[in-house]
């Protein structure tokens, strides 16, 4: 980030008109920390399972399940999120053009 875009991002992060939208912004990162933290609970699942003996075979089958499941399910979370936020810019088009007229 340059200085610009960082002065409108902190700009945008405390208008409490709600103008800037800082969602779009932000969703590559929601996404990497989502697979971060997917990947290290699945690494304490893991690490869980085999500390305690018995359970280790389903941890071995259980916790790469779970990241996967997990990340898919944050994705499409997130595309919602991003198909609401293209949604509301084609509203405003639309209405742009509807008001031109």
């Amino acid at each position: 980030m340059n200085e610009t875009t960082a002065k409108g991002f902190i700009s945008a992060l405390f208008d409490l008109s709600f103008k800037e939208l800082i969602t779009t912004k932000v969703i590559k990162l929601l996404y990497v920390v989502g697979i971060c933290l997917a990947g290290l609970g699945s690494v304490i699942m893991l690490a869980t399972g085999l500390w305690q003996g018995g359970p280790g075979l389903a941890a071995l089958i259980v916790a790469p399940l779970s990241f996967l499941l997990s990340v898919i399910g944050l994705r499409i979370w997130l595309e919602l999120v991003m198909v609401i936020f293209k949604i509301s810019d084609n509203i405003e088009l639309v209405a742009g053009k509807a008001a031109g007229r």
